[in-house]
């Protein structure tokens, strides 16, 4: 690892991944330590009406809102623009006309500003918006452990066996955790995003009320599955179970699938510790699974759950402190990018 900086670097993160547009601050403290100034996000309300993302919207709001999040971010931060010694922004996975909208804007920003620009990459701010956590709680997060990226466009299982280095060891076989939660609250009129809905309505259901198949049961592997679900869920629907019974039954089991596959994963590895981050982290069901388990569970601080500029921020920083080099301009956006292999 370099040596420390001499003095706070404040970073420019942005994430324009999908349908939120997130800008945030963090400050690089010379002792490595990584602290969240701002983080300022505009959530789409459009994709609504659809029940899930538009992409062409999603673009459009994106260059519509930038602007305003970012004078945000800054005024929340206390700083100028001028003050920014990093610009960071996610490069993939993403839609890719959404990820172009933050990354040419923060490309022009570190040009405009002659600062370094970092190509972030999503899940590992993910990971990183979750492991800060872990300076302020009562022990150092070092590798290895586990980390578990649960949202609507992501559900992997990664062994993180050294800083910035990573062993995808499981993933979703077909719909991510968070794509289950929205069209299923969307089948049962509960409303989107699907997440936020379901966790309401099952606090007025009975878990018990459908009697889910819990998935993949008897695999050896840590893989995840939720489009049978998905099946179960419509087929309940149309015998008349009510829609805070299907919520309550539906996160009962996801949550239970989540925990199981991460528990076997750790007790065949030998790890202790899991970072649970993605916007599913911000499950109380999920939370409250994770945190009464025999493994130590962190999970991403108030506004570091779902998509978020802070959390490139945070995935910058960490690679200043590595003394990784600065990305090069001519870095594009991907919609297919693995943070690490099978």
């Amino acid at each position: 690892m370099n040596a420390p900086q001499s003095s706070i670097q404040l970073i420019l993160g942005i994430d324009t991944s999908c349908d939120d547009t997130g800008v945030g601050v963090v400050a690089l403290h010379p002792d490595g330590r990584a602290e969240v100034r701002a983080n300022r996000i505009w959530s789409q309300t459009v994709h609504a009406r659809y029940g899930g993302v538009m992409p062409e919207l999603a673009s459009r709001e994106h260059v519509e809102r930038i602007d305003a999040v970012m004078e945000d971010a800054l005024s929340e931060a206390g700083i100028e623009v001028a003050d920014l010694g990093a610009v960071a922004a996610t490069s993939g996975p993403g839609l890719v006309g959404a990820l172009l909208v933050g990354l040419m804007y923060g490309k022009g920003l570190s040009q405009g500003l002659d600062v370094p620009f970092y190509a972030a990459h999503h899940l590992e701010g993910h990971i990183f918006a979750a492991a800060s956590e872990a300076q302020t709680a009562e022990f150092q997060l070092t590798p290895p452990y586990l980390a578990l990226v649960v949202s609507g466009g992501h559900t992997h299982l990664f062994d993180v066996v050294a800083e910035g280095t990573y062993q995808l060891i499981g993933a979703t076989r077909d719909d991510a955790a968070g794509e289950a939660f929205d069209k299923i609250a969307r089948l049962a009129g509960l409303g989107y995003p699907g997440g936020p809905a379901i966790a309401e309505a099952a606090k007025l259901g009975n878990p018990k009320g459908v009697a889910f198949r819990e998935p993949m049961l008897g695999q050896s592997g840590y893989d995840f599955s939720f489009s049978g679900l998905k099946t179960a869920a419509l087929l309940a629907h149309r015998a008349g179970v009510s829609g805070p019974d299907l919520a309550a039954s539906f996160q009962a089991v996801a949550v239970k699938h989540l925990l199981k596959v991460t528990l076997r994963a750790a007790a065949n590895l030998g790890r202790e510790t899991v970072v649970v981050s993605g916007g599913v982290a911000a499950n109380s069901a999920l939370r409250g699974a994770f945190g009464a388990s025999e493994l130590r569970a962190v999970f991403p601080g108030k506004g570091l759950n779902t998509d978020n500029g802070a959390m490139i921020a945070l995935a910058a920083a960490a690679a200043i402190r590595s003394g990784r080099a600065p990305s090069g301009l001519d870095d594009g956006a991907t919609a297919y990018a693995p943070l690490a292999n099978v």
